[in-house]
């Protein structure tokens, strides 16, 4: 017998070693990869130059009269602050284009070329890799996308500093760019098209205007949102095409209007919760003051659960039923079942995840059961589902003051990382995703898989399990740093500790896991909305 637990334990130990080592790995890499936060400021923006477009007609009335709204949605000087944007958005992506180079340095003897405007930017932190010939080609894959956003931005950027009245600069941007992509050698077709744009603009912008046979094509085809308007907009004026103008403005005052709703949806409702949640905030500490121990917030706060199991299985569950199936058992089965997401369609990749969740949910749950049937029935307080209680009100509640408390470290959190530090691979996809099927299976993985499982694991089983050797406080900060810990994105630690802590007061409070489940949708469920509404106006 003996024997045997030795035998697990040094299982368990060797496990514990990888698991610390991919999560390790997984936050060192992250470093490098830019936040989805970056890319939802870039859309957002778009939204705003469209809404910054919207003029009210002769016969519009009070009721439907948006000019209130979208003064107060794109402040006074919104090109100004688009221009500011997308300028820091390419100086996060030069620093990002250094960092690359610096990790094809270390991990080639080839010479790369370090661009004059990124010398002195900061390198990457060593990364030990069994296959370094593989991260090399995933190192010039990174380096060739940087490089082109770089282009793309450039062409954008351009287009502000012409609206603001800076077109000798946006001349020099434009001719900067056609120059790069000139120089260099083995250029890629998306390269040479940006650059072919960029003296299409050169050409429409110049003192004697040139009209370029292609101008039409290559704007529409590398130039979206509120650019490619602007852009058309000056080149059917050359060409004095009257009906083609008017057509594209009549198009641009619908999808204004459209933006300034997407903008009040995406920025009223949080702001609106927000307000909501730090009113509640007050009221709750004001109360706790008050009140003392006969506050909401001081209910349950002090009482431990019932604990029947020991540190080892906390251990067990953790290690094996969270950390080696999710990240070692269920890549190997799909790469010995040659599985490739990355040239599916998004609604199959959307499915690969679900069903990616749904099996390393089960796993999870399996293996937790498996652990704790020795010691059923578990005490009454644990993992209770109880319906007729006040779970919505802990849920809902808890939501409305998670959302300016972790927006607070959100914004925090951005100036530490400076548009680094990777996100969830899932926010990109449901970014961009057009599919309506892909956004529902998204959101049934988002909204309804992720919150039943984390709330069983984290706050169901860690929790109260680590308050055998914690008073209550220590067990949330733990559980709650492990919650951010395992979605394995550094930017993401703080905001999601913070989740955490209100997850688990929520929870600890009503000791009833329907209202960490529901305060854990909303927040998805919120998540993916703005993402649905900013990828539904990127273009």
């Amino acid at each position: 017998m003996k024997g045997l637990v030795t035998i697990k334990r040094l299982i368990l130990v060797v496990l514990t070693i990888f698991a610390i080592a991919k999560v390790s790995l997984s936050l060192v890499e992250s470093w490098s990869q830019p936040q989805i936060q970056s890319r939802l400021e870039l859309y957002q923006t778009n939204l705003l130059l469209h809404a910054a477009e919207w003029q009210p007609s002769k016969n519009t009335d009070a009721k439907t009269d948006f000019t209130g709204a979208r003064n107060a949605l794109i402040g006074d000087e919104p090109f100004k602050a688009a221009q500011k944007q997308y300028e820091e958005a390419r100086k996060t992506a030069q620093t990002t284009q250094a960092k690359v180079i610096a990790k094809l340095k270390e991990n080639s003897s080839t010479e790369v070329a370090l661009p004059p405007d990124v010398a002195t930017q900061q390198q990457l932190p060593p990364i030990d890799n069994p296959n370094p010939e593989a991260q090399r080609q995933q190192l010039q894959e990174s380096y060739s996308q940087v490089k082109r956003l770089i282009n793309e931005l450039d062409l954008r950027l351009g287009l502000l500093q012409i609206q603001q009245k800076q077109t000798d600069t946006a001349l020099k941007t434009w001719n900067n760019l056609a120059s790069r992509v000139a120089q260099k050698e083995n250029q890629t077709v998306p390269d040479e098209s940006l650059a072919q744009t960029a003296q299409v603009l050169v050409g429409l912008w110049s003192e004697t205007p040139r009209l370029l046979p292609d101008a039409e094509p290559q704007i529409q085809k590398n130039l979206d949102s509120w650019f490619r308007y602007y852009s058309l907009s000056k080149l059917y004026q050359l060409q004095q095409r009257q009906d083609a103008l008017l057509s594209l403005q009549s198009t641009e005052q619908e999808i204004a209007q459209q933006a300034i709703f997407k903008l009040a949806v995406i920025g009223g409702i949080p702001g609106v919760c927000g307000l909501l949640g730090i009113t509640l905030l007050l009221f709750l500490l004001a109360q706790r003051l008050i009140q003392g121990k006969r506050s909401l917030l001081a209910t349950n706060a002090d009482v431990p659960w019932e604990t029947p199991w020991d540190w080892e299985i906390v251990w067990q569950v953790l290690i094996v039923g969270f950390f080696f199936i999710g990240q070692f058992l269920l890549p190997v089965l799909f790469g010995l079942l040659q599985v490739n997401p990355s040239g599916f369609t998004v609604r199959i990749k959307a499915l690969y995840v679900l069903v990616s969740y749904l099996l390393m949910a089960g796993g999870g749950l399996l293996v937790l059961y498996l652990s704790i049937k020795p010691f059923l029935p578990v005490p009454e307080e644990w993992f209770r589902f109880k319906f007729r209680s006040n779970w919505f009100l802990w849920g809902f509640g808890g939501y409305l003051v998670a959302v300016p408390l972790v927006i607070l470290v959100s914004l925090i959190n951005q100036q530490l990382w400076q548009g680094q530090g990777g996100s969830n691979p899932i926010l990109p996809l449901a970014l961009e995703g057009r599919d309506n099927g892909a956004l529902l299976i998204f959101f049934l993985t988002a909204s309804v898989a992720a919150p039943i499982f984390e709330e069983i694991m984290f706050r169901g089983f860690l929790l109260p399990s680590l308050t055998r050797y914690l008073p209550v406080w220590g067990a949330i900060l733990a559980s709650s740093l492990l919650f951010a810990i395992a979605h394995l994105s550094l930017s993401e630690v703080l905001p999601l500790a913070t989740l955490g802590m209100v997850l688990a007061i929520v929870y600890s409070r009503s000791r009833n896991l329907l209202s960490s489940i529901l305060l854990h949708s909303l927040w998805n469920a919120g998540t993916l909305l703005s993402l649905f509404v900013l990828g539904s106006g990127s273009n």
